[in-house]
């Protein structure tokens, strides 16, 4: 089993990296405040003006350790990675299954609408009994339309743009009943839809930064086991977008960054003066918020998950490298298709 990895985030505006022997040097203001072995590290992640040394990142490049650039609200810029390693036999492979990958298509799907309804199902279990009765009916209601669309999507007939018409209607209502998943008495933190670029209110602005997260790790993961980041089966191809990164986060947003939004709301880890609002509408994670989510991040990555395919326990961190090792044997030929992650 691959070794979980760590990864560094800088938050702190003005800090500095520098490389120490074999080690990553964080400085403020001249002082040394972290040293991290470089053998213990996948990626380095800085939010905003921070200093990079030559000399650090010539040996991340060299050591297969990923720089990621964010700008201070975590809007990606930049990524800093050595050489691109792979089999291209590999890659020619993937190149011709995006052309007909509707069994591929079928299985991300699968997994993600599968993972919608189990996080809605476990928040019935946990505190169902405390709902309102229309709240509880409405998760129900969302819970037996989803199974409906798990049945329709499990048809041989269904094309991939019918399937990425089904994944849109469950999510439509996955995050239509998303609201009566919250416990905070925040009223800032209450939900009413999904917005991007910029998030309108403080959920949506805590899911957006959590997806960053992910996209990220789902990313790497990728390219660890040889395959081309870009060329995806359920994202269509797009200049500049990382298709098969975002294919392989849709198993994992609900488990991963959506029931880690809703525990840090839910106990209160988070409130409402953890978000600001900027000019222009955009709500943002504070300062502090930022470095409460990057903590509960790197926790939950190091839970232990069943994985349901290969049978083995693995650390939470490990699953998008699991799965991008799937399809990279499914693309070669080894297993019949590709397993998608079932959480439960």
């Amino acid at each position: 089993m691959k070794k979980l990895l760590n990864t560094v985030y800088v938050t702190t505006e003005g800090a500095a990296l520098r490389k120490d022997g074999e080690n990553l040097v964080a400085e403020i203001e001249g002082t040394e405040r972290a040293r991290v072995p470089l053998h213990m590290l996948a990626s380095v992640v800085v939010f905003g003006p921070v200093l990079l040394s030559p000399a650090l990142i010539g040996i991340c490049a060299e050591r297969g350790v990923t720089v990621v650039l964010l700008d201070r609200n975590g809007r990606f810029q930049a990524r800093i990675e050595g050489p691109v390693s792979g089999n291209v036999l590999l890659r020619r492979a993937q190149y011709r299954a995006s052309d007909a990958g509707e069994e591929i298509v079928r299985a991300i799907v699968l997994g993600k609408v599968a993972n919608q309804r189990a996080v809605i199902r476990r928040a019935l279990r946990d505190y169902g009994s405390e709902m309102v009765p229309d709240a509880r009916a409405a998760l129900e209601t969302a819970t037996d339309r989803i199974a409906q669309i798990l049945r329709r999507v499990q048809l041989s007939d269904r094309t991939t743009d019918e399937m990425r018409g089904s994944e849109g209607e469950a999510a439509t209502l996955y995050f239509g009943v998303f609201d009566h998943l919250i416990r905070s008495p925040d009223d800032e933190l209450r939900w009413t839809q999904r917005s991007r670029r910029p998030p309108r209110d403080a959920m949506n602005a805590l899911l957006s930064f959590l997806y960053t997260l992910l996209t990220h790790d789902c990313r790497s993961a990728c390219e660890a086991v040889g395959l081309d980041p870009a060329v995806g089966f359920l994202h269509r191809d797009r200049p500049g977008r990382p298709s098969l990164a975002l294919d392989l986060m849709e198993e994992l947003r609900a488990p991963l960054a959506d029931r880690l939004a809703l525990s840090l709301v839910n106990r209160r880890q988070l409130r409402a003066g953890d978000f600001r609002a900027m000019e222009g509408g955009a709500v943002l994670l504070s300062d502090e918020g930022r470095k409460t989510v990057l903590t509960a991040w790197q926790e939950r990555k190091r839970e232990e998950r069943q994985h349901p395919f290969l049978q083995e326990k693995a650390p939470f961190g490990l699953v998008p490298f699991l799965q991008a090792q799937m399809l990279a044997r499914h693309l070669r030929g080894d297993i019949d298709g590709y397993p998608p992650w079932f959480w439960s």
